[in-house]
């Protein structure tokens, strides 16, 4: 699978489980080691996922605690 699809398929499947509320405010995503394991990608598809993701003011990254989904109060 071209590695666009693989990102594009990690990106929809985490926006939906925030949307969702599987990952509710404040949750800590899985590990980049988890998320590599469970979706068959490498490291650099999770971190460009996740920028996108931050770029969009999904989650926001915790330097050395991880990447937490953003409270949806800033509007």
């Amino acid at each position: 699978m071209p590695a666009y699809t693989k990102k594009q398929r990690l990106i929809d499947t985490l926006t939906q489980r925030i949307e969702s509320g599987e990952y509710p405010p404040g949750a800590k995503l899985p590990s980049g080691t988890e998320l590599c394991a469970e979706f068959d990608v490498s490291r650099q598809v999770v971190r460009s996922a996740i920028d996108w993701l931050k770029a969009r003011g999904l989650v926001e990254g915790a330097p050395g605690a991880g990447v937490f989904v953003r409270t949806q109060d800033r509007e």
